[in-house]
Parts: structure tokens; sequence; C-alpha cells
């Protein structure tokens, strides 16, 4: 018969004890939300819009007035009913489309913050409150650069607000709450933690955002995004998605950013953003070793802009951005919010590598362009007959008209045909323009084969190259 020992049973016991004592410690230090729930509840709002839209075709069918009187009197009938695909209703009927969204209240007369894909294109925008009253708001201002939108509650008096934090403060592994209405369901809490900072996405280099786990839905968007404190740090604006609901990545602007949008919409109705004038991209490992920098870090200048205050600063390409105003520049992505918040006029002293050595560029920072604006071009020549040259590569002159359109006024070699060997590995294609070579300039097949003829063997080379327009660095190893 087994015996049981009673020390042994007391030690399981007591570790049963303990174990329990530690989970119900662990509890009671998870964050009790209820009180901030409470306390801001009333300041956050859902936000409908409807826009009307013609239907297609006269009476609401797809044919023209002309098209639609020919048709037999069935057919005629049909499209002006309720049954009809189109909709019915006859001339000049309008649809009306609704969506639906987020904001919360930033003062007592009735401003509010939400996303500019909330309110884009609405002819009428209503506001509930938490107290069911539904009051009518009229567009400010938008950012479609930012994605955020400043309304005013017509009328607003003494109206209930937010607390407003900062988000430089906000550490990675904090918790955060979003109110909202996804789906349409008011008041929705959901809760998380900070994932990462500083967050660079494609659709915007010039908001720096917060990336959390709290689940954000259709609805959510232009919503209040909290600290434990009970403040905003930031908008509810995007999520990363294949399903096309919530997979636990989300993404909210910056209050410290949007507060900088709020206040300029608001002052002067639109938004002025600092320019540089630069195409940057990200410096990896080799290319860092190609460059000399010891480890991947900082900001490479793949082209300057005619007529930019990078050009003015003598700013070249080949250059990489260590540190901006004082703040050191890790990613590529960390330097347009940093240039985009300083003020236009304003001189800025960065740290850049060029050659090798450490030197200090002061730019005095323009203002950012409007979307689409186009840049100046500077004319080029090139001559002679197309050349083969080494690493697998096949060359000529650059075109004249292609330096034009390009603005390639220092020239190049245009590939135009990629055999094999290091240029391959490198990714050079046809039809790139070949500008640089170990950070040594080619304006012509001369200078190409000069660079080529002093590569080092085995060692890591930078080779700059224009591909439709835009110029990018790439590491080739002979």
């Amino acid at each position: 018969m087994h015996k049981i020992n009673p020390f042994r049973q007391s030690g399981i016991l007591l570790a049963l004890v303990f174990f329990m004592a530690a989970q119900t410690a662990s509890a009671r230090n998870l964050p009790d939300f209820t009180e901030l729930v409470e306390d801001n509840s009333d300041a956050v709002v859902n936000i409908s819009t409807s826009t009307e839209r013609k239907a297609a075709g006269a009476h609401g069918s797809p044919f023209n007035e002309r098209q639609f009187e020919q048709l037999p009197e069935f057919f005629q009938d049909f499209f002006r009913g309720p049954q009809s695909p189109f909709g019915g209703g006859g001339p000049g009927r309008q649809e009306p489309r609704q969506s639906m969204g987020s904001g919360f209240i930033v003062s007592r007369d009735g401003y509010v913050l939400t996303n500019n894909h909330v309110v884009e294109g609405a002819d009428e925008i209503i506001v509930r409150l938490n107290d069911r009253r539904e009051l009518p708001a009229r567009l400010v201002g938008t950012d479609p650069r930012s994605d955020m939108a400043v309304l005013k509650i017509e009328d607003g008096d003494d109206l209930p607000v937010v607390k407003i934090g900062r988000s430089k403060d906000l550490k990675v592994g904090e918790w955060v709450l979003a109110i909202g209405s996804p789906f349409g369901f008011d008041y929705t809490v959901t809760a998380g933690i900070v994932s990462a900072l500083g967050r660079s996405l494609p659709s915007e280099n010039y908001v720096p955002f917060i990336q959390t786990d709290v689940a954000i839905n259709p609805g959510n968007s232009g919503g209040p995004l909290f600290n434990l404190d009970g403040e905003v740090i930031g908008i509810n604006s995007q999520i990363y998605t294949r399903s096309g609901g919530f997979m636990g990545v989300s993404f909210a602007i910056p209050i410290d950013d949007a507060m900088n949008v709020f206040r300029q919409l608001r002052d002067d109705g639109s938004v002025s953003r600092g320019w540089l004038g630069v195409l940057i991209q990200e410096v990896n490992r080799d290319l860092a070793e190609s460059f000399g920098l010891e480890r991947p870090r900082g900001a490479l200048v793949a082209e300057v802009m005619s007529d930019s205050p990078a050009q003015e600063a003598g700013l070249q390409a080949g250059d990489i951005v260590l540190a901006y105003d004082g703040d050191e520049v890790e990613l590529s992505s960390d330097l347009p919010p940093m240039v985009g918040r300083t003020p236009v006029g304003e001189t800025a002293s960065l740290r850049v590598m060029r050659g090798g050595d450490v030197i200090s560029v002061d730019v005095e920072i323009g203002r950012l362009p409007e979307e689409g604006q186009a840049r100046a071009r500077a004319p080029a020549n090139g001559n002679s007959d197309p050349s083969s040259a080494p690493l697998g590569l096949t060359i000529e002159p650059l075109p004249a008209e292609l330096a034009d359109s390009w603005n390639l006024s220092s020239g190049g070699v245009l590939v135009t045909n990629v055999a094999g060997g290091a240029a391959r590995d490198a990714g050079i294609r046809p039809d790139d323009v070949i500008t640089e070579i170990n950070r040594r300039k080619v304006s012509s097949v001369e200078d190409f084969r000069e660079a080529v003829d002093s590569l080092p063997d085995g060692n890591a080379v930078s080779v700059r190259v224009v591909r439709q327009g835009r110029a990018i660095y790439l590491v080739m190893k002979p």
C-alpha cells in the first residue's frame, strides 16, 4: 500500500497557496478601465455622414434622356419603379450614400477631431453625443496627408471635452484604450498595449504612427486612443488586415501631430509642413558597409530635388543623414516626420556622413509642395556610340531627351543589357541610368570605365541608379 509523506503533502499545499496568491496579485495589477470610460465617454461622438450622388442615367436608368424616351412604355415604367435595379425615382433622382465613424470633442465650443476618410465628400455631417443628442456639424478643414479632419458642431456650447495628453511620452508595452463605434455599435470599448512607435506606412510618410493591438474595426476610425491617465494620445486611423477585419495590428495618429494639424486647420484653414527636398532610402547592411558605416543607420539621400532647400544647402546624393536638429536618425522613416514638424523658414542642423567624414549642414526648411506639383527639370547632353562594359553590363551614353525628362543634368550612362554577374546580382536592370559608382560620379562612358577599373575586388560598393525617374542606391560586389 502506497503511503503519503505528510511533509511532502504539506509542501505541495504550501506551493499551491503561493501560486494562487501570486495569480490573485497579478490579477489585481491588471488595469481597471471603468472609471476612465465613465469620465471620457461623454466627449466621444459618433459621426454619420450622407453624400448625395446622381443615379446612373436618366430616370435612374443606364440610358440618357433620348434613349429612355425610345424605350417601350413597359421598360420606362420598370425603370421608374422601386423594383428597378438602378433605384428608379424619375429624372434627376439623387441616391444618398451614408457612412459612419467616430470622433471626439476637444473644445467646449464644439471643435471635433476625426479622420478625413470618415467625412470625405460628405454633404451632411451629423454628430451624435452620448446623451443621444444629434447635432449638425460643418467641416472646418481637412488634411488628407495625415488623414485628419476638423469639424465644428453648430451652436456648440459648454460641451464635454477630452483631456489631451502627450504622445511623445508613450512607451512600448503601455496600456491603451479605444472608444468608438465599430460596425455602428456605439461606445464600444476595446483595450490593448502599444506595440511599436514611429511606424511609417506606405500611404503616409509624414505621420509617425502608433502601432497597437487594440481591436479596431470599421466605425472606429477617428475615435480617441487613451492612456491610463484618461488622456487622448492618438486618433485611431488604420488597420493592417488581410480579411477586412481586425487582425491584431492597428495604427493611430499621435496626438502631438494631430493637435498641430488641428490648430493650423482651425486658424488658417490649411496645413503647412516643412520640406527638405530629398528622396531617401533605408541603409541596409550592405549599403552601410559600402559607405563605411559601422552599422546600418541613418537616411541615405538618393536624390536632391531641383530648387529645393536641400540643394540650396549643398546636400548631395550619397549623403547619409545621421541626425536632425540633435535627434538621431536611426531609420530613414524617422526623417520625414522630423522635417514635417519643423516650421517653414526655420533653420535645421543636419549631421551628415559624406565620403567617410561626418559634417554639419544647415538647411533653411521650405514648405512642402502640394501633391502632384511638378519638379523643375534641367537638360543634359550625351553622345558617343554604344559601348560594352564589364560587370555583365552593356551601356551607352545617356540620350538627351531622357536626361531632360528625368532631370539628369550631370549625365550618366544608360544600361541597355544585363547579362549577369555582379550587376545582375545587385539588381541593376535594363533602362536604368547609372550616375555614380563607389561614390564616384559617372557622367559618361569614359567615367564609367574609369570607375569600374578602380573598384576593389570582393568589397561591397554602392551604385546609384535612376529608375523611371527615381534615384535609388544598390549594392554591388565585384
